[in-house]
């Protein structure tokens, strides 16, 4: 398991570090790999649009086939929800 973020080293490490995570950050940030899985999502910020990312969690199996899609993520109790996935 991998996370994919076009922060900074050190605001990925602040944010694995509050929410716990046990999976590797990955650097994105010239947002190529966010392009590709098309969460490069137009976004509304104090009245204005922005591009950002749709923070959106993937289920790929061994041959690289996407089984699940998870968007527009909420962290709180997304581990457990990805794990039940998995379960099935």
């Amino acid at each position: 398991m991998v996370g994919v973020s076009p922060d900074t080293p050190a605001a990925q490490n602040k944010f694995k570090d509050k929410y716990e995570l046990p999976f590797t950050l990955l650097g994105d940030e010239d947002r190529k790999v966010a392009d590709a899985y098309e969460v490069l999502k137009e976004k509304n910020m104090y009245g204005k649009k922005v591009m950002g990312i749709e923070r959106t969690t993937f289920l790929i199996d061994a041959a690289g086939k996407i089984k699940k899609i998870f968007p527009k993520v909420k962290v709180e109790g997304h581990i457990e929800e990805v794990l039940a996935a998995l379960r099935e």
